[in-house]
């Protein structure tokens, strides 16, 4: 799985993306937001890991995501 940060313009917000290993979108949602239902993604606790790698992420690069 892939994560990436994507920086909003004016009254648009910071969004994170996260992709499958084919790069296909499987999650899009606002980075000033609580995360939730991230069971969806196979995420499920590991909210306190995925908050982390969203503050470290730099806007506009793709990253694999490892937590």
């Amino acid at each position: 799985m892939y994560i990436i940060k994507v920086k909003g313009k004016a009254k648009i917000p910071d969004y994170i993306q996260l992709r499958d290993d084919n790069f296909v979108l499987i999650a899009y949602f606002r980075a000033d937001r609580p995360l939730k239902n991230l069971d969806r993604y196979g995420l499920e606790g590991k909210e306190d890991g995925l908050a982390a790698v969203i503050a470290g992420l730099e806007f506009g690069k793709l990253q694999k995501l490892e937590i």
